[in-house]
């Protein structure tokens, strides 16, 4: 059917990529409309959410498209903020935009949009959506500096039959002309940081409102105390952020979390995590939450895998499924697989699916 006959829910956050997406379909002539996703937000955090919404709705009025606005507190709450701080106390390390892309965004969203009437729901991703003879397939962003297939390995076949990613062959530069061109009010607007929807909030300071934690040791390779730290539960395998070193022999160097030892509450750092002797490395991983986007599992075949965002890609082959557990042994023992992250799977540029390390 043409465009015109469409109708697509915009996810409007009131950044530039979803102000993009809204205005490239309007102008491919889809029945365009603007929703703005109001999430939970606790009263510690400075408000923001009233800043972005006003931006969208500008941006919804500059393109001449309806606005609404979708109240998912509620959801937010219970299946990305309890859900994270519940990880973080069992010593794990989650990954909160995972899985407010699958509740949140493809969730709650996307089933509210298509009631509404939507055909399809659409958000500023940097990924592609490709139909094959096979099914859909999702490829990774053109920009693989800005690429966001890692966090949307929990998208299923019919997900992806209505989901349209209108920046996903775009360079985020690319994006910024367009926003230019388009006169949008959000075209010199900086790129957002921090959870996933909940604002510029630094992990450890919001968890720490939730969480009972006490500083501990930052020790060496050696065992030797160089700092300390605001608890081991806050930090996971190959982060470098956060730490006090304090001994003077060992500062001015970035040190890496190469072990954690949540019950003595103590962190292991180096200033080299890939050569480092104490750094866990892991020969097979086990993956609970498996999701295959193609919807066959692919056993025993050489795929390529990454442990965290922006990682480096290490090639590997599932060796064994079962309803509850998945078994990847990797050809070269795995770096820094931190129990509670994602390894996502690919096959060149398509993204297969993934799983959360147990």
């Amino acid at each position: 059917m043409p465009a015109k006959s469409k109708t697509v829910y915009v996810g409007l956050s009131g950044g530039v990529d979803s102000s993009v997406s809204a205005a490239l379909l309007k102008q491919q002539g889809y029945n365009v409309v603007g929703v703005f996703i109001r999430t939970w937000q606790p009263e510690f955090i400075e408000c923001t959410w009233r800043d972005e919404r006003r931006d969208a709705i500008r941006v919804a009025a500059h393109l001449d498209i309806p606005f609404r606005e979708l109240d998912l507190e509620r959801e937010y709450k219970k299946y990305v903020a309890d859900y994270m701080i519940a990880e973080y106390r069992r010593g794990r390390t989650p990954n909160p935009d995972i899985m407010c892309n699958r509740e949140i965004k493809f969730g709650a969203f996307a089933k509210w949009a298509i009631k509404q009437g939507a055909d399809y729901i659409v958000t500023g991703h940097y990924a592609q959506n490709k139909m094959r003879k096979s099914g859909y397939e999702m490829e990774m962003g053109k920009d693989k500096n800005k690429d966001q297939t890692y966090f949307l390995w929990t998208l299923t076949q019919k997900d992806l039959g209505r989901i349209l990613f209108p920046i996903g062959h775009l360079e985020k530069k690319d994006v910024r002309v367009l926003a230019k061109k388009f006169g949008l009010p959000t075209a010199a607007k900086k790129d957002s940081q921090g959870i996933c929807m909940l604002g510029a909030v630094d992990t450890k300071d919001f968890l720490k409102e939730f969480i009972k934690t006490k500083k501990g040791k930052v020790l060496s390779e050696e065992g030797i105390t160089i700092g300390t730290h605001d608890g081991a539960l806050l930090y996971t395998i190959g982060e470098r952020h956060g730490l006090t070193i304090t001994n003077k022999k060992f500062i001015g160097k970035p040190y890496f979390v190469v072990a954690k030892n949540i019950k003595l509450n103590t962190l292991v750092v180096s200033a080299n995590i890939e050569t480092s002797v104490a750094t866990q490395t892991r020969n097979e991983i086990k993956l609970e939450r498996v999701n295959w986007i193609g919807g066959e599992p692919l056993l025993n075949r050489i795929i390529m895998a990454r442990s965290r965002y922006r990682a480096e890609l290490h090639p590997c082959m599932v060796v064994a499924q079962t309803k509850n557990a998945t078994t990847v042994a990797f050809v070269k023992p795995e770096v820094a697989a931190s129990s509670g992250q994602s390894l996502v799977f690919y096959d060149k540029k398509i993204c297969l699916g993934g799983g959360i390390i147990t």
